[in-house]
């Protein structure tokens, strides 16, 4: 899979949250990917989209929770979770976007 287009459906957006920023700290980055997406795609994914060289990847999947909004039931979605550690020197501003 090398269509530029479908790497942008793996990889949805960068996490940044307390966890996230601490985790760049030590050379890695929090995207939320697709739950279908296994750990060699997003490898090849994060690779060809950024120029850059991982180093692992390791995923989470965080199941939606049932809450009541305005006393009706819902249920948030299903978000999963790539942490991906870089290669020394290599870094990804995910500030700026793509």
């Amino acid at each position: 899979m090398t269509d530029k287009a479908a790497l942008y459906e793996v990889i949805r957006k960068p996490i940044i949250t307390e966890k996230a920023t601490m985790a760049s700290e030590h050379g890695a980055v929090v995207f939320e990917v697709a739950i279908d997406a296994n750990k060699p795609l997003i490898k090849e994914a994060v690779e060809t989209l950024f120029g850059v060289k991982v180093k692992a990847v390791n995923t989470t999947v965080t199941k939606g929770k049932h809450k009541r909004f305005r006393g009706r039931l819902g249920t948030r979605n299903t978000v999963k979770k790539a942490y991906v550690t870089l290669e020394e020197g290599n870094t990804i501003d995910v500030t700026t976007g793509l």
